[in-house]
């Protein structure tokens, strides 16, 4: 059979040789013609809820530090670039120039035609130099904020003096300088009027260092009060207790050393046998030790407990003895012996009062409420859980999603605001918010948001909220972003 000849049907329609065409279009699986019928991207809004920014960083910002008498004061460090040489550098910028906004009705954000509210650009007062390496902490000095105090990972601590002249117009000098350590990781200003313009700081050699400035000896206006040596790795995190009399010390080592800085205990007969410590607990001590470290500590407001937190999720709950008791210090070989009652001031320094465990990841960060039996904890699973403490530790809220799957960098308790029961939060999801944990306990609770502030890139995108200030009235918040801007969020 024979295929008929195509020039004897006179309607077929006429077709391009395939040499002949201009372009051949292959039909490949997955092209889309231009006019698809298909959704086009989706619009994405970001959201900014300042009213004022600063962003004369270059890159990270680290470090972010309030006054202690003028909160409108705040400082904050960083890098200067992305590269291993960038130096460090940070700034000093005044935030009461910047208005807080009106309460508004609900229509005015629904209509099209408002015009949208602006946020203020915030310009330095001081720049903060010196250092080689990033500045990673910032602290003004107690009680009055006589001087600021950075820190940086080139292991230099530098001081300036700060000056209000008839115009209560604020200006910083440089004081001295001490280099002691080769990354200095945290520093902590002392509470206590008896010991003012005293800082501590943890370094990446383990090592604890209590310095004293005083303006007035032109020799060594930084003076060493007391080094310590006892743990044998990183020193990861520390704080005072908030009369001052014990600096509480955490490391990558899993130990725990509350040292006896002012030798009030010492003269009580409370120390260990190494004369410096309270409380010493390592990893060799199977109730105490923590398998990949401890990174977070705190210490309640009566001074009778610390609590400290590490890798895993866990939570350790250790007695301090009161000085003005006949308690006796525990060390590692003491500490086995079962801690009794739910009064953590009755036990013995050093007893272990509880192990807690709620949490799925590391704990980054803890606080205890100044004026409610409430302790708050932060974890790299993005949850925050909150312990009654007068009731065996029980667990009042867990708030599993409360910066998504994102890691929760601060938590912290507002002091003068809400009778001790809102706790303010910020995480690597680039997100601030406040949460009332007042009520009766529950397991997973979303209910006890109150409010949130956006403005930061987060969720993976190369920024995240790195900490923040929020005074002593909690009504403006001022972060530290990933992102190299700082925001300030009105509550």
């Amino acid at each position: 059979m024979t295929t008929p000849h195509q020039d004897e049907i006179d309607d077929a329609p006429e077709m391009l040789d395939a040499e002949d065409a201009l372009e051949e279009v292959a039909d490949a699986e997955g092209d889309i013609a231009m006019d698809s019928d298909e959704e086009e991207p989706e619009e994405i809004t970001l959201q900014n809820d300042s009213i004022a920014y600063f962003d004369a960083h270059k890159d990270s910002v680290f470090a972010i530090a309030q006054h202690p008498t003028q909160p409108s004061l705040i400082a904050t460090g960083g890098s200067e670039g992305e590269g291993d040489d960038a130096p460090g550098k940070g700034y000093v910028f005044d935030t009461s120039p910047v208005v807080g906004r009106p309460v508004l009705p609900p229509s005015y954000n629904a209509d099209p035609s408002s015009q949208q509210q602006k946020s203020t650009e915030l310009k330095p007062l001081f720049t903060i130099e010196g250092h080689s390496d990033s500045i990673n902490t910032l602290t003004f000095t107690l009680p009055n904020g006589e001087f600021l105090v950075s820190g940086g990972l080139d292991g230099r601590l530098r001081t300036y003096q700060l000056s209000v002249d008839a115009h209560n117009k604020p200006s910083f000098a440089f004081l001295a300088e001490s280099q002691e350590v080769p990354e200095v990781n945290w520093l902590a200003p002392c509470p206590s009027p008896k010991y003012p313009n005293t800082i501590a700081l943890g370094a990446s050699d383990g090592s604890v260092w209590v310095y004293t400035i005083d303006a007035s000896d032109a020799a060594t206006p930084m003076q060493i009060v007391q080094s310590y040596f006892l743990h044998t790795a990183a020193c990861t995190a520390g704080a005072w207790s908030p009369d001052g009399t014990f600096l509480a010390t955490v490391s990558e080592d899993s130990s725990l050393c509350v040292w006896d800085v002012w030798g009030e205990a010492a003269a009580k007969n409370l120390v260990n046998d190494n004369g410096q410590t309270v409380v010493s607990l390592t990893e060799s001590d199977q109730r105490f030790g923590v398998e990949g470290g401890l990174y977070s500590v705190a210490i309640d407001p009566k001074s009778t407990l610390v609590a400290v937190g590490g890798a895993g999720g866990v939570i350790k709950i250790v007695g301090l003895p009161r000085v003005g008791s006949d308690s006796q210090p525990i060390s590692s070989k003491q500490s086995k012996a079962k801690a009794k009652g739910t009064e953590s001031g009755s036990a013995q320094g050093g007893t272990i009062l509880a192990d807690l465990h709620t949490q799925g990841d590391g704990i980054e960060t803890l606080s205890f409420s100044p004026k409610q039996p409430l302790l708050a904890a932060g974890s790299v699973d993005g949850s925050i859980a909150v312990y009654d403490t007068s009731r065996r530790f029980a667990v009042r809220r867990h708030i599993k999603e409360a910066h998504e799957e994102f890691s929760v960098v601060k938590v912290d308790f507002v002091a003068g605001l809400g009778d001790g029961w809102l706790l303010t939060s910020c995480g690597m999801d680039g997100v601030v918010r406040r949460w009332d944990v007042r009520g009766a306990a529950s397991s997973v609770d979303s209910t006890s948001l109150t409010k949130e502030w956006r403005g930061h890139r987060g969720d993976g995108e190369g920024g995240g909220v790195l900490g923040f200030v929020q005074g002593t009235t909690g009504e403006r918040i001022v972060t530290a972003g990933d992102d190299g801007v700082v925001l300030v969020f009105e509550a």
